[in-house]
């Protein structure tokens, strides 16, 4: 279905991969892990480690309905701290331990400073993710921005983590919204599901780490090259940048009819 903006009074963003450029830190990890095997080493070890990220979405975050459907929340902070244990040993030189991905802020995703202070007048916002609030709240403030929030739901904000729909819950009870008229951001097939859970409308973006098939499969209503996109999209007055701040943005799934697109962005599909 084609994206109704008349029906948009608030907006819920994903963090991983949404605004922070988490896929680069794990392609980062995972690749420097990689190039101490035979064969493997430099441009191999990162283009291996971006397709294992890229493959691992949806199976890893199947896996957190599945801890919150049997109760395994402590299984799960064992088992992080296991994997994390083993990467660090196999990590040469330990330049880069694993265990630091939560203590270091990452990057925000390009523009995406500048789009959240442009909708923030115009839209209440929330964040939810599958991470720790307080890691969140710590990456919202140290890039500036977390006075946009209105609330910020992480792993144990909320009874059950998404994809159940508690956490948009929760985010559109503290906007004061209901939780159907809130537009989902997110960059993988649970945020769809998350929002289709409420009867939410969704948009994906393809800077984090779903695909835009599986994106518009599981119900995304538009698909975006990257989060900063959606300000061209819910206000182009504001949209000083012109274009997509992803540089090699490939035309993508849009069904926003009468409204106008940046350059080079596919229509209707």
């Amino acid at each position: 279905m084609p994206l109704d903006l008349a029906r948009v009074q608030a907006l819920v963003f994903d963090v991983d991969g949404t605004l922070s450029d988490t896929d680069d830190h794990l392609v980062a990890q995972i690749a420097g892990v990689l190039d101490a095997l035979p064969l493997l080493s430099g441009r191999r070890a990162a283009e291996l480690a971006r397709r294992i990220v890229m493959g691992a979405e949806s199976p890893v975050n199947a896996a957190y309905g599945a801890i919150d459907r049997y109760g395994l929340d402590d299984e799960l902070a064992a088992l992080k701290g296991l994997l994390t244990r083993a990467i660090a040993q196999r990590n040469r030189a330990e330049r880069h331990p694993a265990e630091a991905a939560d203590e270091v802020p990452h990057d925000l995703v390009p523009d995406v400073a500048e789009m959240l202070r442009a909708l923030a007048p115009r839209y209440p916002m929330s964040a939810f993710s599958t991470g720790g609030e307080v890691r969140i709240r710590a990456f919202l403030a140290h890039h500036g921005v977390a006075d946009l929030f209105a609330a910020v739901v992480g792993a144990q904000t909320t009874p059950r983590m998404k994809p159940y729909p508690d956490p948009l819950v929760y985010a559109a009870e503290a906007m004061n919204v209901a939780p159907e008229a809130c537009l989902v951001i997110g960059d993988t097939t649970v945020d769809m599901e998350t929002a289709r859970a409420v009867g939410a409308q969704a948009v994906g973006v393809l800077c984090g780490f779903g695909t835009e098939d599986e994106l518009v499969r599981e119900g995304a209503d538009l698909v975006l090259a990257t989060t900063s996109d959606l300000l061209a999209v819910l206000a182009p007055a504001r949209d000083a940048l012109g274009a997509s701040a992803d540089p090699a943005a490939p035309p993508a799934h849009a069904t926003v009819p009468s409204r106008p697109t940046r350059a080079g962005r596919g229509g209707e599909s």
